[in-house]
């Protein structure tokens, strides 16, 4: 099992920073990837970004390129998403979810355990 517990998030202007933080506890050492998806009313949720566990390698989609930030901390268990240039089209509550095996980064199908979500909201 492995637990997770997001934060960071809060209510900023567009053009605004926040960082989100995943912190895992449990069989943390099993974890292939961590990914980060978001969910806004009435829309499915959707990839945001991902890093392996082992050597940091990083995907996103398209949208957040050149403004999010994906980044990890092991000694610390602790995943973070750097949000800069922040649109109102961001706002979303936001999940990270830990994938234990090789798979497609992009799908929320292939992670196997998930934190309770953090609300963004990016006001224009």
């Amino acid at each position: 099992q492995v637990q997770l517990v997001e934060s960071g998030g809060g209510l900023v202007q567009a053009g605004g920073s926040l960082r989100l933080s995943c912190a895992a506890s449990g069989r943390t050492f099993s974890c292939y990837a961590v990914g980060w998806f978001r969910q806004a009313p009435g829309k499915e949720r959707e990839f945001v970004s991902a890093i392996r566990w082992s050597g940091g390698s990083t995907n996103y989609v398209d949208s957040v390129k050149g403004r999010f930030t994906i980044s990890r901390d092991v000694a610390k268990n602790t995943v973070y998403l750097q949000m800069n240039s922040l649109k109102p089209e961001d706002t979303a509550v936001y999940y990270c979810a830990v994938r234990l095996y090789s798979g497609l980064y992009y799908s929320l199908h292939h992670y196997n355990y998930w934190g309770q979500g953090t609300q963004v909201t990016v006001s224009s």
